[in-house]
């Protein structure tokens, strides 16, 4: 089992830039398929990115290709998101969540979830 705690998030203008962090604790974070997904007022929740166990591969969803980037440092076991170039529909709630298979792009492939952060683009 392990527990995921978000951070980074906050108030930004269109084309900044916010990194985000997820802390695992309890079972080593190497032993998990890692995702952020965002949610947005009266959407579903949707995966944005994942990364495998020690980063050999990523995914991204179509509307954050070249803007974000994940990454993860198991020795600190922490994954980040880098987002770039924001845009207002950005504005979610960004979940950090876990799963042991890859690629998972449904939320209930993932086991574990964090508690979200606000991130809210906006001029």
């Amino acid at each position: 089992q392990v527990q995921l705690v978000e951070s980074g998030g906050g108030l930004v203008q269109p084309g900044g830039s916010l990194r985000l962090s997820c802390a695992a604790s309890g079972r080593t974070a190497s032993a998990y398929v890692m995702g952020w997904f965002r949610q947005g007022a009266g959407l579903e929740r949707q995966l944005v990115a994942a990364i495998a166990w020690s980063g050999e591969s990523t995914y991204y969803t179509d509307a954050v290709k070249g803007r974000f980037t994940i990454s993860r440092d198991n020795a600190k076991n922490t994954v980040y998101l880098q987002m770039n170039s924001l845009k207002p529909e950005d504005t979610a709630v960004y979940y950090c969540a876990a799963t042991t298979r890859w690629l998972k792009l449904k939320v209930g492939d993932y086991n574990y979830w964090g508690q979200g952060t606000q991130v809210t683009v906006s001029s």
